[in-house]
Order: structure tokens, then C-alpha cells, then sequence
């Protein structure tokens, strides 16, 4: 298992790149500690994979460092890296049986047979592939096939860290919540570092510790499942972020008090907003409530979602949504809104009033 450190790093596909943006990936830093779960989010495009790959040693950075436990890896193999590593499609051996397929990875290691039967068919009742391990792999479904690049993945026991890059693409969805699950349990029991690269949030933020959320090339923030919810540093995260994602609404500050269309807005960082850019409120439907007095807006959809409904508002030419519970009474025709002032925030150029720039 390793700590992995990445320093000022930058990578472009470009042989000489000469603006910003000619790269891939931009300038970043992060650090993961030795037996995190992670996740890199984001839509496709925006370079978790690139950042993924650097990791493991199949491109080398075009600028910075790469450390594993504080040795700088950034040109070293993968092999040296001594990483294992899940693609989005199935990576197996077809006319190997799903036994021989699980057990290659130790075998080419000289593991002793005793420990490789023991390994595999942990691995094999974990992924539900017992009935299957005599099987050659050619006559598996997606699916089934899928599974083994994961187990093959999971059955080293010595690497620094596993890597997982959107691996539940061609899984049902039935199979994916149970997977998911799987992989949550096995990390707790093991402990080891895991970097889960994905474009679902509901992946991300079931699976890991801490999520990274990209766009552009650009890391946009770092945080917990909750801090990625309750305050996001910017505006796509607001919107990528829950679903229904963020209410983003236009804005002025004056002397410390956000404005909406003229009203005053009660927000939770209004004191330390410059006013300066583009100006913008961000509140999340769930903290949004119907009001006696307020924001007046009128009703122009209404969605079941289950235990909840999205009712979708317009009110000075803005959408905004909030959340009814099942049961609770939707307003006819014209409202008041109120946003809870804990969760309101003020967005200038799109990034978190106060933070970064």
C-alpha cells in the first residue's frame, strides 16, 4: 500500500505545448493517504483518466511528480509502481478457464499454489463466480467477464494501490449496486489505497472516502461525499453534484447583503462576497421551502421521484427547485419560496465567494 503524492502536475498529448490550453490535464497537487478509498468524478473528457493513467505509469507527465510513500515514481513502470489496475472493458484471457484467469496474476509471481487456491476462490465467492471457475471465460456474458478483470485486480494482496477505471460500465444495474457494495466491503477489510475513476456521482459517492471532481483538466474540488454536497467550491460542482442538482440564480451584493431581483437573500458567506464578476446564489432544492412570505415564484412542473417530489418553480424568469415530501401538498398556481441561510452561498465567477479565485 502507498501514500501518493502528486506535485505541480501537468500532462498535454502535445510534443510542445504552449498555452494552457494545449493540456489535458492542468497544473495540480493532491495528496492520498496510504489506504484511502478515492474517486475521480467528472464528465468524459475531463481528464480523470489521463490523471489515472499517470498514476499507474502508462503516460509519463509531461511536468511534476508522482510519489509513492515519497519516492518519485514519475518515470518508473507500472510494473515498478507495483499497481493493479481495472480498465472500463473486460481485459481477460478467453480460452483460460475463470480459475486460471484469477489465479495468473499470482502464478506470475511465483505465489505458492496452496495460497493461489485460497486467493481465488476468496475472490471468486466474493464476485459470485464459484459456479463459473471451471469455465473457460470465452462463453461468459459482459458481465460475467467483467467481474474477472475486477477479481484479477483484487487478488494481489501485495500492490501499493488499485485502480479502477469506470469498471462498472458494461454491469446491469441490479449487478452494479451489489458490486459496488462488494468493493466498499473489501476495502474496509483490507485497507488498501483504491483510486476509483467514474462519471456517476452515485459510483463515487457510495464507493470512496474522499472524491475528486474534475472538469476541464482541472481538479475543482476535493472533499468528503457530505462537503461536496452541503458547500460546493463551485458552481459545477453545485450542478454535477445531486439530483436534482444546485439552484444557480443571478445575484448582486451590497454592503455585505445578497440580492435577488432586488430582495434582500439571507446568505451564509454574504459578508466576505466582493461583489465584483459574475454574481450568483446557489442553493440546493433540499433547502428550499414553501413560505408564507418570500421569493415569489409559480409552479410549472412537478415530477415524482418516489419518496419526493421536484417541483420545478419559475419566478423572475429563473427556475428554481425544492423538494416535497411524499404526501406533503403541492401549491396551486402562484408562491413564496424562503432558502435556508445555512446552505445559501454566494458564487462569484462561478467559484465560492471567500475561497478560491
Amino acid at each position: 500500500m502507498a501514500e501518493i503524492r502528486i506535485e505541480n502536475l501537468r500532462h498535454s498529448y502535445m510534443a510542445s505545448p504552449q498555452s494552457d490550453e494545449d493540456y489535458a490535464l492542468k497544473r495540480l497537487s493532491l495528496t492520498w493517504q496510504d489506504g484511502g478509498a478515492y474517486a475521480l468524478l467528472g464528465p468524459s473528457g475531463c481528464g480523470k483518466t489521463t490523471l489515472l493513467n499517470l498514476i499507474s505509469g502508462l503516460l509519463t507527465p509531461t511536468e511534476g511528480t508522482i510519489r509513492f510513500n515519497g519516492r518519485d515514481v514519475s518515470r518508473a513502470s507500472p510494473e515498478e509502481r507495483n499497481i493493479a489496475q481495472v480498465f472500463q472493458f473486460p481485459v481477460i484471457y478467453d480460452t483460460m478457464t475463470v480459475y486460471d484467469n484469477l489465479a495468473f496474476p499470482l502464478r506470475n509471481r511465483g505465489v505458492a499454489e496452496s495460497d493461489v487456491k485460497a486467493r481465488v476462490t476468496e475472490i471468486a465467492d466474493m464476485l459470485e463466480l464459484t459456479k463459473t471457475l471451471s469455465k473457460r471465460a470465452a462463453g461468459l456474458t459482459a458481465d460475467g467477464k467483467q467481474k474477472i478483470s475486477l477479481g484479477r485486480g483484487l487478488v494481489r494482496s501485495d500492490v501499493n494501490v488499485i485502480m479502477f477505471d469506470e469498471p462498472l460500465t458494461v454491469i446491469d444495474p441490479h449487478l452494479k449496486w451489489q458490486l459496488r457494495s462488494k468493493l466498499k466491503e473489501l476495502h474496509l477489510k483490507t485497507k488498501r489505497t483504491m483510486i476509483y475513476v467514474t462519471h456517476d456521482q452515485t459510483e463515487a459517492l457510495t464507493f470512496a472516502d474522499q472524491v475528486v471532481v474534475m472538469n476541464l483538466g482541472e481538479v475543482v474540488q476535493s472533499g468528503t461525499p457530505v462537503d461536496l454536497f452541503e458547500k460546493p467550491q463551485h458552481t459545477f460542482v453545485g450542478h454535477f453534484i445531486g439530483s436534482p442538482g444546485m439552484n444557480v440564480l443571478p445575484a448582486e451584493v451590497r454592503a455585505g447583503q445578497a440580492l435577488f431581483n432586488g430582495q434582500p437573500i439571507a446568505a451564509d458567506n454574504a459578508a466576505v462576497a466582493s461583489g465584483n464578476g459574475r454574481v450568483e446564489i446557489g442553493v440546493r432544492p433540499e433547502f428550499v421551502s414553501v413560505a408564507s412570505s418570500g421569493i415569489p415564484a409559480e409552479v410549472v412542473r412537478v415530477s415524482d421521484a418516489g419518496r419526493y417530489r421536484i417541483v420545478e418553480t419559475r419566478s423572475h424568469g429563473n427556475t428554481i427547485k425544492l423538494l416535497l415530501k411524499e404526501g406533503e401538498a403541492v401549491p396551486e398556481g402562484k408562491m413564496h419560496l424562503s432558502f435556508d441561510p445555512t446552505h445559501t452561498q454566494i458564487y462569484e465567477n462561478g467559484w465560492l465567494a471567500g475561497s478560491r479565485r
